[in-house]
């Protein structure tokens, strides 16, 4: 076993658990790329690791009360059936270069959408100073109906279970708490994953192990990052969910490896000062209501 392959599964395996999505898109191109794995026995074997490590990320999410079930349950719906149809699709249609690429390039369209989503949906929220508890209403049919095009996209590609569902998720429920997003996005993954993982295991080439090897160090690592997500602020959540997303895009658009590194670098960057920027601003305006609640109660401030 490499122990290099392990060591790639853990930290895919932290930003799965702390994000729900990275698994597909991080994954199998660190695969492709950086272990020389043919790209079909990398799609299998990341499928059959994920439906082994999924769960236990969102075990730990349901214990602690992060996961919109009816979401969950209608997205399943419609997930599951077509992600093995997506299978079949692909092996009808040949899976042509043509095809994927028009989904890869699809996808991280998306995922860029998604970023601009949770910005303006966080430069909203700090303009009407709102805490993002308002109730979450569930729409059936088109949960239903974009649950069914995320599994037909993960079916036929194997990227997207998190990803595109985190997408679909913002669209249909911007009132969603990231926390909440994050353990609904990879409770209703499990099934998905499996689906899609059961399909290419028929038609693919699945090296189990090679799925081992990754499994050794993705189980631990989202454990981890569950935790840690379902423990920490809604501030750090998004930021890390823009981040992991601006890199799953750039990856899907081919960006040189060095310089995906440099812009995620920026990011994170950007993210630590705007969260002390937000912070301090925070004091602020604590104290500044506090002096106001002092003189309206004809107290003098010391």
């Amino acid at each position: 076993m490499d122990p290099l392959l392990a060591f790639a599964g853990l930290g895919v395996g932290v930003i799965v658990g702390l994000t729900g999505m990275g698994g597909g898109a991080l994954m199998t191109p660190i695969l492709v790329l950086f272990f020389g794995v043919p790209p079909l026995a990398a799609v299998s074997s990341d499928l059959a690791a994920s439906a082994v490590m999924k769960p236990f990320g969102g075990w730990v999410h349901a214990r602690r009360g992060s996961v919109n079930w009816g979401l969950v349950r209608w997205l399943c719906l419609g997930s599951v059936p077509s992600a093995f149809l997506g299978v079949l699709l692909m092996r009808a249609i040949g899976g042509g270069d043509g095809v994927q690429d028009v989904v890869r390039i699809a996808l991280g369209v998306a995922l860029l959408l998604a970023v601009a989503g949770l910005l303006i949906k966080h430069y909203r929220r700090d303009r009407s100073r709102g805490d993002g508890t308002a109730a979450v209403v569930v729409r059936p049919v088109p949960t239903l109906l974009l649950g069914a095009v995320g599994g037909l996209v993960v079916g036929m590609t194997s990227v997207g279970s998190g990803s595109l569902i985190i997408v679909i998720l913002l669209a249909l429920y911007p009132a969603l708490a990231p926390r909440d997003l994050v353990g609904t996005d990879l409770v209703q993954a499990i099934p998905l994953v499996i689906s899609a993982a059961l399909g290419h295991a028929l038609f693919g080439d699945l090296k189990l192990d090679l799925a081992a090897a990754v499994l050794i160090g993705s189980v631990p690592g989202v454990l981890i990052g569950a935790r840690l997500s379902s423990r920490a602020p809604a501030g750090v959540v998004r930021a890390a969910l823009v981040i992991v997303l601006i890199a799953s895009a750039l990856k899907l658009f081919a960006v040189p490896t060095n310089l995906v590194l440099l812009i995620v670098a920026l990011a994170t960057a950007a993210a630590v000062v705007a969260g002390l920027r937000g912070r301090r601003d925070r004091d602020t305006d604590g104290e500044t209501e506090s002096k106001g609640a002092e003189s309206a109660s004809g107290v003098s401030p010391r």
